[in-house]
């Protein structure tokens, strides 16, 4: 029997593992903090627990022209309010919830749970050093697959270390007992926009300190702006262009020092500025495992590493730090170690979501592909407020932009920018993936009235009629 050692229980070493049984490996995982990784119990799970609070208050105080009355007042300042204690314990119930049933399926599926510290003494061994009280016993285990899935954690900056208190990063954030007064941000990619959305809806003063000309860089411009204009009609302050180099506390709060000098006061801040991954003291040297200079462990798209034998997938890859990828390189690891059929990742085919409110979810090529001249096609942007369900329910942002290469046809790629937009994108994911033109996709029905119909009606827009 092909035996395989998991090193991190997130998900792209759980999916690995249950893969790796699927195909009858004897396989053990060993993790450190949790089954579930950050993903589940410090990072997605909880970060979108609490996003679904700040959703519910949100569309609460915004539907005073649905004719819904707040204490018997139509008014947007309509006070709502929200136990922080509260909100937290069931953000944290769920995340633990939500661990110990993937640890359940571990157990149940066969796979050895393991809790500790693992480091690698060669390709195909490696050295257990088990948790103080968790029963287990130091050994060196060996195997013919061992998969690196470590994770990453939160980046910090030496002026600005985190205390637990007033200066933290998302990982600590579910330890307030007090909804932050003033509420500094620092960071505005996906971390720091998700975060400085539902704080502000739940009632916090919020300051997105963003380094660049506008929030959230790396996503889609026209979707970035449209966010931007929510934020400032909701009041939530940007200062863009602004490098925050240094945050201390204050006898009421804390300061943030910007780099031209400026300084930002505020009753808790939180650091939001990328993350580093976990390979440190892993005995990567030692096995010949390559890392990049940012040490992140460098794979091809089939997650293979340098050393024969050991496959790394998940953050500490680097290879786009979501949990729905690193899950999809656990597997594709595993599917090839095994001998499976496998097809490489894809990043092109990779459907992603910024769960502010609007919602951003893109997949395949993007506008810049188009503007840089990557990519020959045309693109439809409709939004959303033209849309009948969108009337109904008062929903006056947000559009859907498909992306169509010139010839062909095929979709290449697409941004939903509005609510649910992260349930929205699957069909254009499908469409992408599967190689859909925009006539087979228009051709597709869809509800009236609903959100999904302006998919079809974006695709029926770029039809060519033929010559």
């Amino acid at each position: 029997m092909t035996s395989v050692v998991v090193i991190g229980g997130g998900p792209a070493g759980y999916e690995a593992a249950l893969v790796a049984r699927q195909l009858g490996a004897q396989v053990v995982l060993i993790e450190r903090d949790g089954i579930g990784g950050s993903a589940v119990l410090t990072d997605c799970v909880p970060s979108k627990t609490l996003i679904a609070t700040a959703d519910v208050i949100t569309r609460t105080r915004e539907s005073h022209a649905l004719g819904v009355l707040i204490n018997g007042s139509e008014s947007r300042d309509a006070t709502i309010t929200v136990n922080l204690p509260t909100v937290n314990a069931r953000v944290m119930e769920l995340a633990h919830a939500q661990s110990d049933d993937i640890e359940a399926r571990l157990i149940r599926e066969g796979v050895t749970v393991l809790r500790g510290r693992a480091r690698l003494t060669g390709p195909q061994e490696v050295a257990f050093t088990a948790a103080a009280g968790s029963g287990d016993a130091d050994r060196r285990i060996a195997a013919d697959t061992i998969l690196i899935a470590t994770g990453a954690r939160p980046r910090t900056l030496a002026d600005a270390l985190p205390d637990d208190e007033r200066i933290l990063t998302w990982e600590q954030i579910y330890d307030l007992r007090e909804l932050p007064e003033r509420l500094i941000v620092v960071g505005s990619g996906v971390t720091g926009a998700e975060f400085a959305s539902a704080y502000h809806a739940l009632g916090s003063d919020v300051v997105l300190v963003s380094s660049r000309d506008r929030v959230l860089p790396g996503e889609d411009p026209d979707a970035a702006a449209v966010l931007e204009e929510v934020f400032a009609r909701r009041g939530l302050e940007v200062v863009g262009r602004a490098r925050a180099v240094s945050a201390v506390r204050t006898h009421s709060g804390v300061e943030v020092t910007l780099e031209d000098g400026r300084v930002l006061a505020g009753s808790h801040v939180l650091m939001a500025v990328g993350s580093l991954p976990n390979t440190d003291e892993l005995g990567l040297d030692e096995a010949g495992v390559d890392i990049d200079s940012a040490g992140f462990i460098t794979v091809d798209r089939v997650s293979r590493t340098s050393a024969r034998g050991v496959y790394a997938a998940g953050d500490c890859t680097g290879v786009f730090m979501l949990a729905s990828v690193a899950a999809m390189q656990g597997r594709i690891a595993m599917w090839h170690a095994l001998g499976d059929a496998v097809a490489p990742l894809d990043r092109t085919m990779v459907s992603s979501t910024v769960f502010t409110d609007p919602e951003i979810a893109t997949v395949g090529l993007t506008q810049k592909d188009l503007d840089d001249g990557t990519l020959r096609g045309d693109v439809i942007m409709l939004p959303l407020a033209t849309n009948a369900r969108a009337k109904m329910q008062d929903i006056d942002d947000g559009f859907v932009k498909i992306i169509c290469r010139r010839g062909t046809r095929i979709v290449a790629g697409a941004v939903v920018v509005g609510p649910h937009a992260s349930e929205l994108i699957h069909a254009l994911t499908l469409a992408v993936d599967q190689r859909l033109t925009v006539d087979q996709l228009a051709l597709t029905f869809t509800v009236y009235p609903s959100l999904s119909g302006s998919i079809g009606e974006a695709a029926r827009r770029l039809h060519i009629a033929a010559e």
